[in-house]
């Protein structure tokens, strides 16, 4: 049997509080009310465009199906007993640590975006996903998302809804694998998933080997006792979200996608793998 060291701990979280938007075109809105709310310290934006960031489309473009499992009979690392890869792309649903999947070289956990299906979503997590499992091999990449409600209600928790699963998350992870390097990431309100995991739920630098935040409301905050060296945020130009603007959706925070190859790069090193 074969036993890595490396994972990943995702989380991917959209905000939405602006009263209306214009629905970018490919992108479809589930029904659902949006409670007014700004996030503290940030001044609400007056204008935004754009849609309501991380809600995807009922058939969203450039995303991967569910990752299918591929054997790999006794070459693989397992939990307990000769085990098969998640996959080869990236999916909405992931559950290698729920599952005690393969103890490989690196495990993602990704908390998704506001409104988004699965438990990854499909803006940020997914893509990254995908090109890490295209870059170490699908046999060395675990990954798991947070599961946790994603409401529009829990951005004004600022991660409290989702950082005690993510915290669990990581825990089981280590618990199943200890050799295993971990690494959270998170989309928009999963970004502050991340933060609670740490500064609420006492995940430490011990436990996680760095993190990667898209489109993050807390960008301007440390990420738990994690070195800056070990903390990669994306923000796009013009993303309201991450840039001040309050909770204000604009079209470029639905973009991140487009950041997969240099996350995962990102992911890759800051784990120690190559």
């Amino acid at each position: 049997m074969k036993y890595s060291t490396a994972t990943v701990i995702a989380v991917a979280g959209l905000s939405s509080a602006a009263p209306q938007f214009s629905i970018p075109s490919g992108f479809n809105l589930p029904s659902f009310s949006f409670p007014s709310f700004n996030f503290p310290g940030i001044p609400a934006a007056t204008s935004a465009a754009g849609s309501i960031g991380g809600i995807p489309a009922s058939t969203p473009a450039t995303v991967t199906d569910v990752a299918q499992p591929t054997s790999t009979g006794s070459t693989g690392g397992t939990v307990g007993s000769n085990c098969t890869p998640q996959g080869n792309g990236g999916g909405s649903t992931e559950n290698g640590v729920a599952d005690k999947n393969c103890c490989t070289d690196l495990t993602v956990i990704f908390a998704r975006g506001t409104g988004e299906t699965g438990n990854m979503g499909t803006i940020a997590g997914p893509p990254m996903v995908k090109a890490l499992r295209s870059k170490l091999g699908a046999d060395r990449v675990t990954v798991q998302g947070v599961d946790y409600p994603a409401s529009a209600a829990g951005n004004a928790n600022l991660g409290a809804s989702g950082g005690p699963a993510m915290a669990e998350s990581v825990k089981a992870a280590l618990s199943q694998c200890p050799s295993t390097k971990v690494v959270v990431s998170g989309y928009s309100q999963g970004g502050m998933v991340a933060h609670n995991a740490f500064s609420a739920q006492g995940l430490t630098a011990s436990q996680v080997a760095g993190a990667v935040l898209f489109g993050d409301p807390l960008k301007s905050q440390k990420v738990g006792d994690l070195a800056d060296s070990n903390v990669k945020q994306f923000c796009a130009s013009g993303d309201l979200v991450c840039q001040g603007g309050g909770a204000a959706i604009t079209p470029a925070h639905l973009t991140y996608g487009n950041n997969a190859d240099e996350a995962a790069d990102f992911v890759i090193s800051a784990a120690g793998l190559s």
